[in-house]
């Protein structure tokens, strides 16, 4: 636990005055923090469900200036599947999460401070350095994922503001936990966010993610009615989240908010404290994906099982039904859509995205 302890004394050294939270009473010093659907109330001293993010004598300090985790990756990988297919992304992560989700993949970064086997080193990095970094790459877009962004939304917008203006894309990775002032904060610099849903079941995101499904749902609204470009991911696991109810009730949510959302249905493997029960097989997968295009989803597709799932992996024209991307896992084999600007070459029907 000393581990820890220090850890948090040198991440504390990392933060500045955080700008998303409000004065509840200035006289006792005691402030609400917004980035987050938990909307924490803090009195001096006491430090937010996430543990980052604290308040000091009456102002918010946040995380700034270092990373958890650091990559360039296919843009596929994030996932989005309609954002400059086949370009690379400059992925960074911070430290910590607002979620205790049990089959956590990145839980030795997002469990930080709350769980004593987690506990991953960091870089110090400055936001001039990331672009930098990822000007000599090339990369086209910069990604704030791994942990929960919204939690360091203050630097993740310093990045964003250096990203924009270096003509690159700026992307959150997000498990949707959002407030309509985080919403408001991000608009101006987000060009594109994912969101996971996780389930559609209340009592699980209560009793063993640590969320609130309401959130989730109305921050996917918030994100499409902000224009910010909007792609949804449902981990299928086996025995959570997988009966054709479920996921039925997933795919017609998405459908009522608009049925050009991407809809990814990945594959869950075995991880940090859910080990009892298997990866979700091929087959499931293939039928949540029947499931969203019979809900009227018109792009849906599976991940994580590169070739096992037939064409679901590809973006097919709904006008004519011409396959316009094919991939394989990360890969893109085949694109027709870049190109045209995001038009089918075949029937000329217009497929939402960012395709240049």
């Amino acid at each position: 636990m000393a581990g820890a302890v220090r850890l948090q004394d040198l991440l504390d050294e990392r933060t500045v005055p955080g700008a998303l939270y409000e004065v509840v009473d200035a006289g006792e010093k005691k402030i609400r923090c917004v980035a987050c659907g938990h909307r924490c109330l803090l009195k001096d001293g006491r430090r937010g469900i996430c543990k980052v993010r604290f308040n000091d004598g009456g102002v918010l300090r946040v995380p700034a200036n270092y990373v958890g985790a650091l990559q360039i990756d296919p843009i596929e990988k994030k996932p989005f599947f309609h954002v400059t297919p086949g370009q690379s992304v400059l992925s960074f992560g911070m430290l910590g999460c607002d979620f205790r989700c049990s089959y956590c993949q990145n839980w030795e970064i997002s469990q930080t401070l709350r769980d004593e086997a987690a506990g991953r080193d960091f870089i110090p990095i400055t936001a001039d350095e990331l672009i930098a970094l990822g000007r000599s790459r090339r990369t086209r877009a910069v990604a704030s994922t791994y942990n929960e962004p919204l939690i360091t939304t203050e630097w993740a917008v310093e990045v964003f503001k250096r990203a924009r203006a270096a003509g690159m894309l700026t992307m959150y990775v997000s498990n949707g936990n959002g407030t309509p002032e985080v919403i408001d904060y991000l608009k101006p610099w987000l060009d594109a966010m994912k969101i996971d849903l996780k389930t559609m079941q209340d009592r699980h995101y209560r009793q063993e993610l640590g969320g609130v499904l309401q959130h989730v749902l109305d921050t996917i609204r918030r994100v499409h009615e902000a224009g910010i470009w909007l792609e949804v991911l449902t981990l299928v696991v086996p025995g959570f989240n997988d009966s054709n109810e479920e996921l039925w009730e997933a795919a017609t949510f998405i459908r009522s908010v608009s049925p050009d959302i991407p809809w990814h249905v990945t594959a869950f493997h075995p991880d940090y404290k859910m080990t009892d029960r298997g990866s979700t097989p091929a087959e499931t997968l293939v039928r949540a994906a029947e499931i969203g295009y019979e809900a009227g989803l018109k792009y849906v597709y599976s991940g994580n099982l590169p070739g096992r799932t037939g064409s679901w992996e590809d973006t097919r024209c709904p006008g004519c039904g011409t396959t316009l991307i094919r991939r394989r896992g990360f890969m893109v084999i085949e694109d027709r859509l870049s190109a045209t600007g995001g038009v089918c070459p075949q029937c000329g029907t217009a497929i939402p995205g960012i395709w240049r």
